[in-house]
């Protein structure tokens, strides 16, 4: 008995531009991109071509910005606690000693995905100073996206999520769903004294490795995915545009758009604003 295997649909760079394009992609504007390279699909020129049709599709005057998160290096993330679960003092010590601090320059950012790290390692990016929440940008705005960037403040009102918010930049899900959605973490710092913690990472100063401790808002995604759809509900459903990327389903809105509306949901659906915070129950990013 002969058996068959469909053909794969292998995607051009010049077909997912098109299709960015249609589905409302501003040319010339600011674009935070969150992706799936699965969910997309087998592409000709793989993620490479990838982040050319977005490039492509935001024209010569376009500004491309992706999270290039190190949770690595950090002893107080979801992350560390996966990596130690089980072991001894002294092997738990031994990952410590082995974290290596963070560089802009150098420190990969592995868990955000290969279109991140494309774009982070591409010729001309530039990427923000933060030792956890870095984010990395191409285009005639980066400079602007990437400075200023609190080593104290993850996704704040100093950090580039509040220059995209400032600059009306789109976010697109790129085969991703709302769980991922970094935008809404802005919402966290503007609701009324959100709860806050400290974290610990490993830093370079003088030259030298060492562990710096600080204090910030608790960030939680873990109602982002129920978020997502409320916001995608609002407006009549107008909110936020879907459509086909490749072989995935993506989403695209207003980054303002999205903070607005979570600075006025999370008040209302978070039990106890004030109070703790929930642990994280997605991506172990955040240190």
């Amino acid at each position: 008995m002969t058996t068959t295997t469909a053909p794969t649909v292998r995607h051009s760079r010049a077909g997912l531009a098109g299709q960015l394009s249609s589905l409302g992609l501003e040319r010339g504007g600011v674009l935070l991109v969150h992706a799936s390279m699965r969910a997309v699909g087998p592409v000709s020129g793989g993620v490479r071509a990838v982040v050319g049709a977005l490039r492509d599709a935001l024209g010569p005057r376009g500004t491309l910005v992706v999270p290039s998160f190190t949770p690595e290096n950090s002893d107080t993330s979801p992350h560390y606690r996966s990596r130690v679960r089980g072991l001894s003092d002294r092997e738990r010590e031994a990952v410590r000693a082995s974290m290596p601090p963070f560089d802009p320059a150098t420190s990969a950012a592995t868990s955000m995905g290969r279109l991140s790290e494309t774009v982070r390692l591409s010729d001309g990016a530039l990427r923000s100073d933060h030792p956890q929440t870095s984010f990395a940008a191409l285009g005639r705005l980066s400079r602007r996206v990437v400075a200023g960037h609190r080593a104290d403040c993850h996704l704040g009102e100093d950090s580039p999520l509040a220059r995209l918010h400032e600059l009306r930049a789109q976010v697109l899900m790129l085969g991703t769903g709302f769980d991922t959605c970094t935008a809404f973490h802005l919402g966290e710092y503007r609701v009324p004294s959100p709860p806050r913690r400290n974290y610990r990472c490993v830093v370079r100063t003088g030259g030298r490795r060492q562990w710096w401790e600080y204090e910030d808002v608790a960030l939680d995604d873990s109602d982002f995915a129920v978020l997502g759809e409320d916001f995608a509900r609002s407006d009549g459903g107008t909110a936020v545009r879907t459509g086909p990327v490749g072989s995935s389903t993506s989403r695209l809105f207003a980054l303002a758009e999205a903070v607005d509306f979570a600075s006025r949901w999370l008040p209302s659906h978070r039990a106890g604003t004030d109070g703790p915070a929930r642990p994280h129950g997605h991506v172990p990013v955040h240190g």
